[in-house]
C-alpha cells in the first residue's frame, strides 16, 4: 500500500482530537493534511428552499477551535503542512463527501467504540466514528 498523499483529520470540537492530527502528521510525514472543522447546525431544519441554514456563528467557533487545535499539537511544521476547511452539517455526511471529493488518500480521527445495543443504540444513534467508516471509501484510522 503506498503512503498518502492526501489525509483528512476532521474536528468536531471533542476532546483529544489533536491527538489525531499530531497522530497524521507524524505518521504521514510527506502528505498534504486537511484539517476539517465541521460545524453542527443546532438546527437541523431544512429552509423552503431545501438549503439547510446558516449560522454563521457556529461556523467561526468551529475554525477557531481548528485553529487552537492546529496551535496545540506544536509541531514547528504543521501550519505550513496543514490547510484548514470549514465545513457545515452533519459530521457523518460531512466527513465522507467532503472524502470523495477532494480526493482524500486517509482519513484520521478521535473516536470511541459504540458498544451501545438494542433500543439506547437505536435511541442515541451510531458513533460518528462508526458512521464515518462504514461511509467512506477510502481508509479510516480511528485513535481511541
Amino acid at each position: 500500500m503506498l503512503a498518502p498523499d492526501h489525509v483528512l483529520v476532521p474536528t468536531f470540537g471533542r476532546p483529544r482530537e489533536d491527538q489525531a492530527l499530531a497522530y497524521a502528521l507524524e505518521t504521514f510525514p510527506d502528505a498534504d493534511v486537511t484539517l476539517l472543522a465541521v460545524a453542527t447546525p443546532l438546527d437541523a431544519t431544512m429552509s423552503e428552499g431545501g438549503i439547510l441554514e446558516r449560522d454563521d456563528e457556529r461556523t467561526t467557533q468551529a475554525r477557531q477551535r481548528a485553529t487552537t487545535l492546529l496551535e496545540a499539537v506544536g509541531e514547528p511544521t504543521a501550519s505550513e503542512r496543514v490547510r484548514l476547511e470549514v465545513a457545515e452539517g452533519r459530521p457523518g455526511t460531512v466527513v465522507p463527501r467532503y472524502a470523495s471529493e477532494e480526493d482524500v488518500d486517509h482519513v484520521v480521527l478521535y473516536g470511541h467504540r459504540s458498544d451501545t445495543k438494542g433500543f439506547v443504540r437505536r435511541f442515541l444513534g451510531r458513533g460518528i466514528a462508526s458512521t464515518v467508516v462504514e461511509r467512506t471509501s477510502s481508509p479510516v484510522t480511528v485513535l481511541e
